[in-house]
């Protein structure tokens, strides 16, 4: 029988229980609950969240996973009850030869791994990695506030477990906290003059108590930091257990001060600091034996309270806005009733034109004649791609030729698109071509798309795009509908939103409107629920515009019905209820 505590577990795996249960009589780990539920063939996600949710003497619910089940039940149990309590989970699968097992454990689908990390993040779930973390984050998060932010200052009596305390923050996606200038003066005074002036605090192996006890009060008091963790050495001139007895008492007469700061510790060493360890776990100060665990814990902590914000997001579907959604909606209906479910680049594009998403000009030709004409119109130089309604990817069969200067070149162009294709693919496939400007690709270039998870249905893309993109593979996954905070997220998780705030004396492109434009493509993706996938690519962003210049759509398999169609992880929220009193947190 589980001891009792304030933790609430739940594990797909039995004998994983066992092995816990063992070493929680050890540890001196209790349990609000403990429950094994294998293969969920009667009870899901959802009902054993709830349930802990509304258990007053669970604070706190840790969770081992092999599989999501049904999907929507659990994002809609975690967005409501980690508002109140954290949940913490370890999901097995992150490799494909894992993926593989958990799936023949459980005999369900595992799930696609980054499309569950988008799902964690945006149900305000924390996922940690391994199971010492799984209980780690459990007692600190009962123990300490959650930080604002991710800025850490590291108070250290000695150098080296500083430097691997920064690397591991660091590394991690954390910040070294900026000592703001009257930190700096306020430990001048009192420090010894070599102490290391900057964060990491150094202050030196000969460190007293008093020195450590003032040295912790003013850093605990710079407004740049989110956290602290204070890290002792045994050295020959150092105090352990005094140390840790003068900072116990700072912490417990120092709680106003400290209330949305995180307070860590590492007491290193043996037999030595055990005493003060004890002393500061008393004081509710999380202690580990080396400093870099305990940075990794504060990034932890970090994301956590990044995923509890966006629970407070509330995407709608702003119905006024989109004019032409029926344009939409008739393309796909004709796309449909002719047995097709590839649509050309031209009805692709114009699909996210009745969105407002911005689309080069693009024109059907199916002579030559017609295709110098067309080009005539627009100006020179353009390009020629295959018009086909069977071939999504033109490149392959030389169906692309770009920078045509004049009439010439254009019918020579027309004439080796239709040899190629004809060559590789067969003459039925060859519709004509698409005649468009020959735009500059002064810029970045973007993907943004959407496929769909086997559980979580529809799952948006945003990241480098371009010839590149499988090399590169440089993306952020995220579940609709968006709102521009979340569409904001998404472009911070990748790579090129560095340069697309302006990089090496570029300007920066305009990032408000390509977050209007995500939420355009998530709210298309909402509504069109016929469309299987779809992507841009490339979506071209610079300063002076935003612009689709090739779009791809599959719609499903024409023997569905709308019933059979994939549906939503999380519904959009009527307009009637936002901000009218009715919605609360941002809750399904």
């Amino acid at each position: 029988m589980a001891r009792p505590g304030n933790v609430g577990f739940i594990s797909q795996s039995g004998a994983l229980c066992t092995a816990i249960l063992d070493w929680s009589f050890r540890e001196h780990v209790g349990f609000s609950a403990f429950v094994s539920i294998g293969s969920m063939l009667d009870v899901d996600w959802g009902d054993l969240i709830y349930y802990l949710g509304d258990d007053p003497n669970t604070k706190s619910i840790v969770i081992y996973m092999e599989s999501i089940g049904n999907a929507q039940s659990f994002l809609s149990a975690a967005r409501e009850v980690a508002l109140t309590k954290p949940i913490i989970v370890i999901k097995a699968g992150r490799t494909e030869a894992a993926a593989q097992a958990a799936a023949s454990h459980t005999g369900a689908l595992a799930g696609s791994d980054g499309v569950l990390d988008a799902a964690f993040r945006r149900c305000g779930v924390l996922r940690v990695d391994t199971i010492n973390d799984l209980f780690n984050m459990a007692e600190v998060l009962a123990k300490q506030p959650r930080p604002q932010g991710n800025r850490l200052t590291i108070l250290t009596n000695a150098g080296g477990p500083g430097v691997l305390a920064t690397d591991a923050l660091i590394r991690q996606g954390g910040e070294l906290a900026k000592l703001a200038p009257e930190t700096i003066a306020a430990l001048d005074e009192f420090l010894p003059p070599h102490w290391s002036h900057q964060n990491p605090v150094d202050i030196l192996g000969d460190a007293d108590p008093d020195r450590y006890v003032k040295a912790v009060e003013i850093v605990a008091k710079d407004p740049n930091s989110d956290g602290l963790l204070v890290i002792l050495t045994p050295q020959a001139m150092t105090d352990p257990t005094k140390i840790a007895e003068k900072l116990k008492a700072f912490f417990e007469s120092a709680q106003p001060l400290l209330k949305n700061k995180t307070l860590l510790a590492s007491w290193m060493g043996g037999e030595e600091v055990e005493a003060g360890e004890l002393l500061l776990n008393q004081a509710g100060i999380f202690t580990f034996p080396f400093p870099d665990g305990a940075a990794q814990v504060f990034n932890y902590m970090g994301h956590y309270s990044y995923n509890l914000k966006g629970l407070y997001e509330t995407p709608t579907l702003p119905m006024d806005e989109v004019e032409n959604r029926s344009l939409a909606t008739s393309v796909i209906d004709s796309v449909r009733r002719s047995g097709r479910t590839l649509l050309t680049e031209f009805e692709s594009k114009q699909v996210l034109a009745a969105y407002g998403i911005p689309v080069v000009d693009t024109r059907v030709a199916t002579s030559e004649a017609e295709a110098v004409a067309l080009a005539d119109e627009i100006g020179y130089p353009v390009v020629l791609k295959l018009y086909s309604e069977t071939i999504t990817h033109k490149t392959d069969v030389g169906g692309v030729r770009l920078n045509l200067p004049d009439a010439e070149t254009v019918r020579k162009a027309y004439g080796a698109i239709a040899h190629s294709v004809a060559e590789k693919m067969g003459t039925g496939h060859f519709g004509g071509v698409t005649v468009q400007p020959m735009l500059k690709l002064e810029g970045y270039e973007l993907i943004l798309g959407s496929s769909l998870d086997p559980q979580f249905g529809p799952v948006l893309l945003f990241g480098t795009g371009g010839q590149l993109v499988e090399v590169f593979r440089d993306r952020a996954l995220g579940l609709p509908p968006l709102n521009t905070t979340l569409a904001r997220r998404m472009m911070e998780q990748t790579q090129i939103y560095k340069a697309l705030k302006g990089v090496r004396g570029r300007a920066p492109i305009d990032l408000s409107r390509l977050e209007q434009l995500l939420v355009r493509f998530s709210q298309l993706v909402t509504e069109q629920r016929w469309i299987k996938e779809i992507d841009i690519n490339p979506l071209l962003a610079s300063p002076e515009r935003l612009i689709a210049l090739d779009a791809r759509v599959v719609l499903h398999e024409p023997d569905l019905t709308a019933d059979q169609l994939p549906k939503l992880a999380i519904r959009p929220y009527p307009l009637q209820y936002v901000g009218a009193g009715k919605l609360q947190n941002g809750l399904d």
